[in-house]
């Protein structure tokens, strides 16, 4: 018997040389991890980068002879074949065709010393190793072993490369990150687990790979275009999402989560992945845009695809393609949903880092990519990759679903207040209010880095007007060649309809904001302050409806929470304020997890003019606060204490505590709270044994039926051992 043994794994082989006996084989584990940046993976396999040597020593039972000659064999997917690069043949101290090559390095008696080189643009995923002997007239083959290919960011030639060493650090080997949440003027920060590195992760990648439709409907095709990063991130989009291909993760926008998860309840991508492979890849329960977003990020950087997650605020929704966002209220202010169109109030996706060999050298760089289920490409539910620089260019014909993105950022919003069928009218069309504050996390920090000049020029400007005028010009062509009307601007120029809807029907006679007394905190009525301008020197009489509605992030109206009308009389270019409050009598039973509220205030003069004001509310949730009592070094226990509120004036029951985070909790950590007290302040601890060092994020997560969940996280410096 002989035996491969290396730092992280071991395998026993039966004997067949008969000229060559093989003691064991040694791949250099903890030499080769190091080189190719691959040490956090916690994975027994030998897991490497491509266009990157790599080294293993052959441990020798017998002297070589003099005539032999080695071929090495290195193969990957169903059916492996030369032909399309999953199988490589290449003999010692010889480049194949295909780029592989090995060649023998100085050695101690007894052994023998290889450097085997795969090429940049090699397929990624798990390959075998096969060692073929000519010796005389006899033919001796045997595995040497498994290891695993990933893209290589560190590498000039890959089609990944990122040359900032800093950048690689933060979009390749950081495993966890801040998602960004809320409003445009109220951003909040999430952590999120990306754990790329934690057991079964890598491997349940592969495996996604493995489940799609491509690899379903011809494996053989499908593995072998696993070289190109355009092919394997669209792939993954489509698989993170489960609307077509039972994958990981199902979305759910509406009614009750009693069969799932609250897409709020994640914190990471670890447990949701583990539970769709361990589950026989049934897909997980449920998923909003930051989910589908952290898992795909989760994803591509297991890989080696360098990854980051973007939030775009005031993200638009543009079902029909026409760079026009319609929304109408009735006269109560009222949302209608008389057009498929919609205003998030953000929208989360993703941009990896490539080349686009494809499209040409001026759109390499950051390409989007949406899990999100939202609109189908190609008949699939997929997004991207797109081209951040074709869509600040308006270049909306480019592969792939660039218009779609285009139009997140860029559409107009134009407002109606719907009196009946046959009389509408348009309010106001704003063509800045999409597409604010683009966000990522910062390079090694948790600060917000503002991303939006990556995507469209500044709004007003005269390129930003070239730019839509042209994008409005290409989505008039459609994919059969023919170019069709845009029924919006049918009797006028794209452009003078665009300056005409810029402006009110006339001239506005009224002026109106909503303003909120003190910050709101959920538990709390809610104080407001509707103030109304007159800007003429005419007397009036202004008729309001105001309105408050508990709405998802989505915008989309769930529960009506108040009504009321008013009359106010203005004088000549006279200011007066109208006071009202949200009871938490009024909201707390229609008020959804996403804590949002829309007020609307509908105002009519008797003249005919009329106003809409809104106001986005987000409740804040109060402060759960963390502390690590004690210094975090690894394999050494220490204790965290978490103190938190009951922000109701009534008792809370069956509250769970939850904590996780890469490096220092293997498995989700779930502690009961009992009971609460109107008010009252509990504290609860528990002991965490870090098993890496760095810098780590430790989460930590108050469920409740009673209230949404109360989040928080610190950064911890792990110490060595």
């Amino acid at each position: 018997m002989y035996k491969f043994e290396g730092t992280m794994f071991l395998i026993n082989l039966p004997c067949v040389f008969l000229a060559l006996k093989i003691a064991n084989v040694n791949w250099q584990s903890q030499l080769n991890k190091a080189a190719h940046h691959t040490s956090d993976y916690s994975s027994t396999e030998a897991i490497l980068r491509r266009g990157q040597a790599f080294n293993i020593t052959l441990h020798l039972q017998t002297m070589v002879q003099s005539g032999d000659n080695f071929t090495f064999i290195a193969s990957t997917g169903p059916s492996p074949a030369e032909s399309q690069r999953t199988k490589a043949v290449f003999n010692l101290s010889e480049e194949g065709a295909s780029g592989w090559s090995a060649t023998q390095e100085p050695s101690e008696p007894g052994c023998m010393n290889f450097t085997i080189f795969s090429p940049a643009n090699a397929v990624i995923g798990r390959y075998k190793l096969k060692l073929q002997i000519v010796s005389g007239n006899k033919v001796f083959s045997t595995l040497l072993g498994q290891f695993v290919l990933l893209f290589n960011p560190w590498c000039p030639n890959d089609d990944v490369y990122m040359a900032n060493e800093k950048e690689r650090q933060e979009y390749i080997l950081n495993d966890s990150g801040i998602i960004f949440q809320g409003l445009e003027k109220y951003i909040q920060q999430e952590a999120w687990n990306y754990g790329q590195f934690e057991e079964d992760i890598l491997d349940i990648s592969l495996a996604i790979l493995d489940r799609s439709l491509n690899h379903r409907q011809d494996p053989a095709a499908d593995v072998a275009n696993r070289n190109n990063p355009i092919y394997v991130s669209r792939v993954i989009s489509a698989m993170v999402n489960s609307n077509d291909e039972k994958g990981v993760v199902e979305g759910k926008w509406n009614g009750k989560y009693c069969s799932g998860t609250n897409p709020l309840q994640w914190s990471g991508s670890v447990t949701i992945l583990r539970k769709w492979y361990r589950g026989r890849y049934k897909p997980v329960r449920y998923g909003q845009c930051w989910v589908f977003a952290g898992v795909m990020c989760t994803v591509l950087r297991s890989l080696g695809i360098p990854t980051r997650v973007i939030t775009n605020f005031n993200s638009a929704h543009d079902r029909n393609i026409n760079l026009s966002i319609d929304k109408y209220v009735d006269i109560s202010g009222k949302t209608l949903h008389l057009t498929e169109d919609s205003v998030w109030n953000f929208h989360v996706w993703n941009e990896s880092w490539f080349i686009r060999r494809d499209l040409g050298s001026f759109y390499d760089g950051w390409q989007v990519l949406d899990a999100t289920p939202q609109e189908r490409s190609k008949g699939i539910y997929q997004c991207g990759p797109a081209s951040t620089r074709a869509i600040k260019q308006g270049d909306v014909n480019l592969d792939y679903d660039s218009s779609f993105v285009f139009a997140a950022v860029n559409a107009d919003y134009v407002t109606w207040i719907h009196y009946s069928n046959k009389r509408k009218e348009r309010i106001y069309s704003d063509t800045r209010k999409i597409g604010k504050f683009i966000s990522t996390k910062a390079v090694g920090t948790n600060s917000r880095v503002d991303v939006t000049a990556n995507y469209k020029y500044p709004e007003g400007s005269l390129k930003e007007r070239q730019v839509y005028k042209k994008a409005l010009k290409l989505l008039a062509v459609r994919s059969t060649g023919k170019r069709t009307k845009i029924t919006r601007h049918r009797r006028r120029s794209s452009v003078a309809w665009r300056q005409n809807m810029t402006q009110p029907a006339q001239n506005p006679s009224i002026s109106g904001k909503l303003i909120l007394d003190a910050s709101p905190v959920i538990g709390q009525d809610i104080l407001l302050t509707l103030a109304l301008r007159n800007l003429t020197s005419d007397f009036k009489t202004i008729k309001v409806k105001l309105r408050a509605s508990a709405i998802l992030y989505t915008r989309k109206p769930k529960a009506e929470i108040l009504q009321l009308s008013r009359s106010v009389k203005l004088g000549s270019e006279e200011v007066k304020e109208i006071s009202f409050k949200i009871s938490y009598s009024q909201y707390k039973t229609s008020l959804v997890d996403d804590r949002k509220i829309l007020v609307t205030a509908v105002c009519e003069t008797k003249q005919g003019a009329s106003l809409l004001v809104e106001k986005d509310i987000v409740l804040q949730d109060p402060f759960l606060t963390i502390k690590v009592l004690g210094p975090t070094v690894v394999h050494k226990a220490v204790n965290v204490q978490v103190t938190f509120t009951n922000p109701l004036s009534e008792v809370v029951t069956d509250c769970v505590l939850r904590a996780e985070g890469s490096g220092l909790i293997k498995d989700q950590l779930r502690i009961n709270v009992a009971r609460m007290a109107p008010m009252e302040s509990s504290t609860v601890q528990f002991e965490i044994i870090p098993y890496k060092s760095g810098t780590r994020q430790l989460q930590v997560d108050l469920v409740c039926i009673h209230f949404s969940d109360i989040k928080g996280f610190v950064m911890l410096d792990v110490a060595p051992a």
